[in-house]
């Protein structure tokens, strides 16, 4: 099997280093726009727009949680952030802060705070993806955000993980410990079960080799670290091959201990044990989020269940909460207890056989009964959506009035919870759980979220809506719209989609050449394509071929020239 691993990720490694040489020179370009920031500049801000797989963490000496990263796919473009957000959780409010010189546009990633000289948050690998979403950048570097002086640092150490996106890390004592992961290149790719440590004292890596049989290689899963130093790891994802061009997924539910015996040192020596727990397990799931949870206990909430046909994928999306008693190896699942007046014990029996129905059910069926509002709301190019909230109550109708008149008494967040999702955003502070983000689908289409909820995991009474969807902000183009415009390798976008505009306006920036109102793509490359070329040239330096730094040059004009409009 080792060998076999080795193979492969030689393979991959090889067709991956072209692919990646592509994409290596627009994140070069993207790094020279932030170099050109000097100073931190903190801004009061609307709600982040819709994303997924960034990563929310919550500061240690702040009531504060910090956004970093994520992507967001419209259906026909892939964008990258690196945007920096903090949400005041006493003002309910959001800000940008922006400094100088962050990590590049990333998704996958993973982010751990360690609290330490007023809080660091650091970071850890993750992907940069062609806009049509087939080309993948990998990272491996490691960057610390010093939180008291707002700071970014890249830590440079020698020894560390493989570029690498759908891993986990989990700081526990003095270490940062990432496990799994997985690497893709257009053609190719290969999961991991390997284990590293990062010093927080020494700033340096070793690669663990724990004695007994771990998991099996995979991405996405549960990593929690328990207050003796070892790890528990849950689930997650991965696929094999099974012949050309047919791929197999396979979703995890084994758990495993990574136990040191030790004090948490370098030398230690680590085992693996299998764990088994009892109580009611989650069902099989992929694109679930983790956190730590009070009472000595981890938490896994959402997912989906795809169904793999020949032909297509159908998925199941979740929005439960289970909980994994750390000390009891125990798990079981988070059930409402819903709030306390008359009224709402009432409903509380009602939403218990709406819970009991199944969140596949609700998710995949149009409403059928008193259990569910439903919204419609219409999204900017005019697709309705439809968003199911689980209430309870004697009749549908009768729901909806009360919901409407509970609302214009600001006591809405008391009868909904967060839609069905995956690769959602999650940080728990004072014991309170925060769900940002994520992605449902509905046929072929794929709507990303930019709400906030939270709830009291102490008491598990209700969830209360901080933040709505906005309707507005989403955004579905058919790929049948782009298919004129497509080209073999594009590159890659990043910020978000009027990022350039903010970043033309910057004073004292140099500005690209901006397309002419009304001017075809064609007529602008013609117009710009040697100021592109010395561009590309610059980043890609003098020992890239002619005929790449052309390519790269026409993406590069290309991206621009569609931010530009």
């Amino acid at each position: 099997a080792e060998k076999t691993a080795a193979k492969m990720e030689k393979k991959v490694s090889r067709r991956a280093k072209k692919e990646e040489e592509d994409l290596e020179a627009l994140i070069a370009e993207f790094q020279n726009l932030d170099a050109k920031k000097t100073q931190v500049i903190e801004t009061s801000c609307p709600p982040p727009s819709p994303r997924l797989n960034g990563s929310l963490s919550a500061h240690p000496e702040k009531d504060e949680l910090i956004l970093f990263g994520g992507e967001y796919f419209n259906g026909q473009k892939t964008y990258l952030y690196n945007d920096l957000y903090v949400y005041s959780i006493r003002k309910n409010s959001w800000s940008k802060v922006e400094i100088p010189n962050p990590p590049p546009r990333r998704c996958a990633h993973q982010a751990a705070v360690v609290p330490v000289a007023g809080g660091q948050l650091w970071v850890f690998g993750g992907e940069f993806a062609s806009p049509n979403g087939e080309q993948f950048y990998h990272y491996k570097d490691l960057w610390v955000l010093h939180l008291a002086t707002k700071t970014w640092e890249q830590i440079k150490a020698s020894g560390g993980p493989s570029g690498r996106s759908g891993h986990r890390m989990v700081a526990c004592k003095r270490q940062l410990i990432i496990f799994g992961g997985f690497h893709e290149s257009a053609r190719d790719y290969i999961y991991y079960n390997d284990v590293y440590a990062f010093n927080l004292d020494s700033f340096t890596w070793s690669k663990l080799a724990p004695s007994g049989i771990g998991p099996a290689p995979r991405s996405g899963c549960q990593m929690t670290a328990n207050p003796e130093g070892s790890i528990i790891i849950y689930g997650g994802y991965s696929k094999q091959r099974i012949k050309k061009d047919v791929d197999k997924g396979t979703l995890h539910t084994d758990m495993f201990l990574l136990k040191t015996e030790g004090a948490g040192k370098e030398e230690d020596k680590w085992a693996w044990s299998r764990l088994s727990p009892s109580g009611v397990k989650p069902p099989p799931r992929s694109g679930f989020s983790v956190a730590t949870a009070p009472n000595n206990r981890s938490l896994l909430f959402g997912g989906v269940h795809d169904e793999e046909e020949e032909e297509s994928i159908e998925g199941d999306f979740f929005n439960d909460i289970y909980f994994y008693d750390i000390g009891k190896n125990r798990w079981f699942p988070g059930q409402l207890k819903g709030p306390k007046s008359e009224k709402r014990k009432r409903r509380r029996g009602r939403q218990a056989e709406a819970e009991g129905a199944g969140d596949e059910e609700m998710e995949k069926q149009p409403p059928q009964g008193p259990v569910e509002i439903v919204k419609e709301v219409v999204a900017e190019d005019g697709t309705v959506m439809t968003i199911k909230q689980v209430i309870s109550g004697p009749a549908e109708e009768k729901e909806r009035s009360e919901s409407e008149e509970e609302e214009e008494d600001g006591a809405l967040g008391q009868q909904v919870e967060p839609c069905p999702r995956s690769n959602a955003m999650l940080a728990v502070k004072h014991g309170v759980l925060f769900v940002y983000g994520g992605m449902f689908e509905v046929g072929d289409r794929q709507f990303t979220l930019s709400d906030l909820y939270s709830i009291d995991l102490h008491k598990m009474e209700e969830w209360k809506v901080l933040v709505e969807m906005d309707p507005k902000a989403q955004e579905w183009l058919e790929e049948s719209e782009s298919d004129e415009e497509e080209d073999d390798t594009e590159g890659a976008e990043g910020g978000e989609e009027e990022s350039s505009e903010e970043d033309s306006d910057e004073e004292g920036e140099e500005q690209h050449p901006p397309a002419q109102p009304g001017e075809e793509h064609a007529d602008y490359l013609s117009r710009t394509e040697q100021y592109w070329i010395k561009l590309a040239r610059s980043n890609m330096g003098p020992d890239a071929k002619e005929k790449k730094v052309v390519k790269v040059a026409h993406a590069m004009a290309k991206t621009f020239y569609e931010d530009s409009l």
